[in-house]
């Protein structure tokens, strides 16, 4: 079994930074496919950014590329994910996932991972 519990979300305007982390119990991270997927109100849960193979492998959706970076910390056993020049429609709940990475073949699929965390809420405003 896997505990996610993920911190740091917040209120922020337009075009400021939050980061992002998931502290993980239970197991250590680095045997485990990793990934960050957000929900707004009234739309599904969409996929953000994922690590695979230790944080060498990474994933990340279209309309975060280039602002937000995932990263692992194997020695705090924590991930996170750095969000920059946030816009409004990144409001959102946002939740960390974990599955074994050899089970973890599309880590853009919410289906592809065992372990949920509760989420931290991001609001940004304009």
């Amino acid at each position: 079994q896997v505990q996610l519990v993920e911190s740091g979300g917040g209120s922020v305007q337009a075009g400021g930074s939050l980061r992002l982390s998931c502290t993980a119990s239970g197991r250590t991270l680095s045997s485990y496919a990793m990934g960050w997927f957000r929900q707004a109100p009234g739309k599904e849960r969409e996929f953000v950014a994922a690590l695979k193979r230790s944080g060498r492998n990474t994933y990340y959706g279209d309309s975060v590329k280039g602002r937000f970076t995932i990263s692992i910390d194997n020695a705090e056993n924590t991930m996170q994910l750095q969000m920059n020049s946030l816009k409004p429609e990144d409001t959102a709940r946002y939740y960390c996932a974990a599955g074994p990475e050899y089970t973890v073949y599309d880590p853009w699929r919410r289906s592809a991972y065992d372990y949920w965390g509760q989420g931290t809420l991001v609001t940004v405003s304009s």
